[in-house]
């Protein structure tokens, strides 16, 4: 996009001159305006906006210092170019003060005109890349914000929080759970049609008229892990309150959010008094919403031990201990009496799957496993439906994870490996990192050291250096706006030059040439010299 330039100047040739010879589109500007002095171009810019105003010092009128404490304090994003003659020093030392971006002596020629634009779109371009920088990382910062809120959340209607943890984690959140009583309630969309194709649009606008009508409600927290299944948690200052607080919420949401195609249940639980029994509400709402009030043979009010309460150990005790023959016991223990009418909620299934991913992903990292080649695809995670299905899943995992701990026991130096490269990860940063450090922090001689290394990953310490070092280059580029002898600093190159070297080198570009790339280049892993 070009930027926008005015011009002032009360001599018509000159102005001419400049407005007629001057490339602009070639140096990235369109001339949005020109005018003879100050009085007749201030209305004119304030109206055009121009991101460069070119003016001359001495017009009749309003000059061009006047001029331009006006535009600093009613357009201070505009960068201003002064054209001057060479006995008005003392306006030039006026207009330096002023915060002038360019000052031209007269008589101006094109080529300075040129010159002064670049510099100028130069200064735009990396002003515009920062702001754009900060709206990303504002942007990041209020998802990350959002995600954290919706997994307490989560975590309170599964009961995998206590209350102290849960009031711990709102502040931090900057969220209000303190209440007296608690009400949560379940929302499904159906399609008016069973028979009719599922519709994501529709879905999905639904899920939106919902979070709308509850938005405004600071007493209400909303829960969307999936397209057809919302949940709602009310708080108040006693039981009546959020019974009538959900009622009316119910009326709203009937009246403004449905769609012709789809239909909305929305079925509560009772009111609890304790931030702990809202997963019991919650459960209670789950069994209301598949039309009965009973959960595994007993009356809703249920005791806390026969809700969500997933063991946390459970899964991670297994991989440490546990045997393939028993996987299927480990199931049948510890999920399955969660109970049907549970695991058909795919808020509950997703986190009850996501909690075995992330503890297997956890205990394989810290085997030195590859993690995304024994943890499956998580988009099949998120399409289970059926108990058979989450067993299929829950058994595929296991079973991969223990398959790798167990051929661990065979690789005589893979805590070794693991050992070092956990260190090289921690302190690549170094520039002074070297192999003998490396291999003495393992309690290997270097040479040895160095064999065993390549042997157990396919790469030597300087490659897997570097891929680090590169990987973390890579990730600054992107998401901050540090120049790049900064970047090479904070990864271990003292050494500028060499850095953008051994960048370009691995991944084919330089690390200007990447950071305003739209895709990431497949990286090159290459021995570096």
């Amino acid at each position: 996009m070009a930027y926008k330039v005015f011009i002032v100047e009360d001599e018509i040739v000159t102005r001419e001159g400049i407005r007629d010879r001057v490339d602009w589109r070639d140096n990235g500007f369109d001339l949005c305006g020109e005018a003879p002095d100050g009085e007749i171009a201030l209305p004119m810019l304030q109206a055009t906006h121009p991101d460069v105003l070119i003016t001359d010092i001495r017009m009749p009128f309003m000059d061009g210092l006047e001029l331009s404490r006006i535009v600093r304090e009613r357009l201070p994003d505009t960068k201003i170019i002064i054209l001057s003659g060479h006995d008005e020093f003392e306006y030039a030392q006026a207009a330096i003060k002023l915060g002038v971006t360019e000052y031209l002596l007269k008589p101006v020629t094109v080529q300075d005109i040129h010159r002064s634009l670049r510099q100028v779109a130069a200064e735009l371009d990396r002003e515009r890349q920062s702001r754009e920088d900060l709206t990303r990382l504002r942007s990041q910062a209020l998802q990350t914000q959002a995600n954290l809120r919706e997994r307490l959340l989560l975590d309170l209607v599964v009961g995998a929080v206590t209350s102290a943890q849960a009031i711990e984690k709102a502040e931090q959140l900057d969220l209000d759970l303190v209440a007296r009583a608690y009400l949560v309630a379940v929302i499904k969309i159906e399609a008016i049609d069973p028979a009719a194709q599922f519709d994501y649009q529709a879905y999905s606008r639904t899920c939106s008229n919902v979070a709308r009508v509850v938005e405004s409600n600071s007493d209400v927290f909303l829960i969307q892990k999936d397209l057809e299944e919302l949940v709602l948690i009310l708080k108040g200052e006693d039981g009546d309150a959020v019974v009538r607080r959900y009622a009316e919420l119910r009326a709203q949401i009937d009246q403004q959010a449905g769609l012709p195609c789809c239909k909305l249940v929305i079925r509560s639980g009772t009111p609890k008094r304790r931030i702990t029994d809202i997963c019991a509400s919650f459960v209670e709402a789950l069994a209301s919403l598949q039309g009965t009030s009973y959960l595994n043979g007993q009356r809703n009010g249920v005791s806390k031990a026969e809700l969500l309460k997933i063991n946390r150990s459970a899964v991670d005790n297994f991989l440490k201990c546990g045997v393939k023959a028993d996987v299927d016991d480990f199931f049948d223990t510890f999920i399955r009496p969660l109970g049907v009418t549970i695991l058909e909620s795919a808020i509950v299934r997703n986190y009850i799957l996501m909690h075995v991913v992330l503890t297997t992903a956890t205990f394989l990292h810290n085997l030195g496993g590859d993690i995304d080649q024994i943890i499956p695809d998580l988009d099949a995670i998120a399409r289970v439906s059926g108990i058979d299905e989450i067993r299929q899943q829950v058994r595929a995992i296991l079973l991969a994870a223990l398959t790798f701990r167990d051929l661990q026991v065979n690789g005589q130096h893979t805590s070794v490996i693991h050992q070092a490269r956990t260190y090289i990860d921690t302190h690549f940063d170094d520039s002074s990192l070297s192999l003998p450090e490396v291999a003495s922090h393992a309690n290997f001689s270097p040479s040895h050291f160095c064999t065993v290394f390549s042997q157990e990953t396919g790469q030597s310490f300087k490659e897997y250096l570097t891929e680090i070092r590169i990987q973390r280059a890579q990730e600054l580029l992107r998401t901050t706006a540090l120049k790049s002898f900064e970047i090479a600093d904070q990864i271990g190159y003292g050494d500028p030059h060499y850095f953008s070297y051994v960048f370009r080198k691995h991944t084919g570009v330089s690390p200007t040439t990447f950071r305003s790339q739209t895709r990431t280049p497949m990286t090159r892993a290459e021995p570096q010299e």
